[in-house]
């Protein structure tokens, strides 16, 4: 059986891409053609992976924009995950992190239940908490270790000498035994992305903040220098277009980075 991390070197070299698309579908800024189907977010979501595929090489689905809606809201993103051709991966971006009993129920419904590749996993608990999801050899773990957001400052950049995302991304890489793990890193931070890069070259990334955030993918590589990642853009994609032609204005999107990441590509 390939691990995560086979099946990503794997795609990043057939598809010339590195780019994850983030499935975070908010009602409100969704086309008005599509507010009166059954199941809008459905219908939207869907159009827009069938025609974002052949640039992408795996999907984020933020489980918040799911889970806002009950149950009907996780049929729908299992439904979705269903739809995510075998030329893609599926990370379930979940941001779980809990004592043993619990992760290991959180592990197997993300993994086992619900069948995706990968997971994002709050670290802050320790190995204890974070070994029922690295117990799945197969899968992907990505850690949060330095995130886009404002708020980060206010304990990722703790320690002057040495900041905590760095014990963070330590502790990551003697996690990655089974060669399994992942971290998240802000596209925003470039300086802290290219030094975390140096410290951990064979763990891949998972980086957020590329479009809407005002990070963009030509500075992403550059920092990157050729290490392997997937690169996320959200809104970017998602909300490229706001009529009927909505999806069409997704894979332009998707088809603009996949093209700047193919002549990047090593």
């Amino acid at each position: 059986m390939s691990t995560f991390r086979e099946r990503l070197h794997h795609l990043q070299s057939l598809k010339k891409s590195t780019l994850c698309a983030g499935i975070d579908p908010d009602l409100e800024k969704i086309p008005a053609c599509l507010k009166d189907s059954d199941n809008p977010i459905f219908t939207f979501c869907k159009d827009i992976i069938e025609k974002t595929a052949p640039y992408v090489i795996a999907y984020k689905f933020n489980f918040a924009f799911f889970e806002i809606y009950g149950a009907q809201g996780w049929e729908t993103l299992a439904a979705l995950k269903r739809l995510v051709p075998d030329d893609c991966l599926t990370i379930a971006d979940a941001k779980r992190g809990d004592i043993g009993n619990s992760a290991r129920n959180y592990a197997a419904a993300i993994f086992d239940k619900l069948g995706f590749d990968a997971v994002t996993v709050n670290p802050y608990m320790g190995a204890d908490a974070s070994a029922p999801f690295l117990a799945y050899k197969d899968k992907g773990v990505f850690f949060l270790c330095l995130t886009s957001n404002p708020g980060a400052a206010d304990i990722q950049l703790l320690g002057a000498d040495s900041p905590l995302y760095m014990h963070v991304a330590r502790l990551i890489k003697e996690w990655d035994t089974a060669r399994n793990c992942g971290m998240v890193v802000g596209a925003t931070k470039l300086a802290q992305l290219e030094e975390l890069s140096q410290l951990c070259p064979d763990i891949p990334f998972l980086i957020p903040g590329v479009g809407a955030q005002g990070a963009t993918t030509e500075d992403v590589l550059k920092s990157l220098a050729g290490k392997s990642a997937l690169i996320a853009a959200s809104r970017s994609i998602l909300y490229a277009g706001n009529d009927s032609d909505f999806a069409s204005a997704a894979a332009d999107a998707a088809s603009e980075m996949q093209s700047i990441m193919a002549q990047n590509h090593p």
